[in-house]
């Protein structure tokens, strides 16, 4: 894999970027802070702005890695920060990335999460020499699972009580696509 970074990636709609730590406050506000958002997530709610403050520091200092891709989902028309999108796991053996993804609620059922996962995953695949990028979400967050779907990724299958997020210990819905089926 040819690793190039969190760089920044466009679409018709969107502005994928770095975060900065002006960001806190946006990301506190749109999505952080509310446990419905954060419900399936394996991270906590946030409590107060100083954690959004803290996790953007921890994310900021890791943009120099080159295998590090965490991007901030900007609406192009207003200028407003409505979530996040990542990369939470690199596997070099396979060539494979895991995505991981959140948004605020006010933004839900607009396509949004679906055109930010395509451009992620091109990225992925044609800039990076990613082969496979999967995803997985709780078997109780069945929209998570067509936001994967209209991005272009398939269901692999459920790994029963696999993983833990807020609810506790769940079963895992795994969806993937490989370079070769873009």
């Amino acid at each position: 894999m040819n690793h190039k970074g969190t760089v920044r990636l466009e679409t018709d709609r969107l502005i994928l970027r770095q975060f900065k730590i002006e960001d806190a406050e946006s990301m506190y506000h749109n999505w952080a802070s509310d446990p419905e958002v954060t419900r399936f997530l394996t991270w906590p709610t946030h409590s107060d702005v100083s954690v959004s403050k803290w996790v953007l520091q921890d994310w900021i200092s890791r943009y120099a890695d080159p295998a590090f891709y965490n991007w901030g989902i900007e609406l192009k028309a207003t200028g407003e920060l409505v979530g996040n999108i990542s990369v939470v796991k690199v596997n070099e053996h396979v060539d494979g990335a895991d995505i991981g993804y959140c948004m605020g609620k006010s933004w839900w059922g607009q396509g949004i999460m679906p055109e930010a996962l395509g451009e992620v995953i091109a990225f992925l695949f044609d800039e990076v020499g990613v082969n496979r990028v999967a995803a997985t979400h709780d078997v109780n967050n069945p929209k998570s699972g067509r936001v994967m779907e209209k991005a272009g990724m398939k269901q692999e299958g459920i790994l029963r009580a696999a993983g833990r997020n807020n609810q506790g210990i769940c079963d895992e819905v795994w969806h993937a696509v490989l370079k070769d089926e873009v």
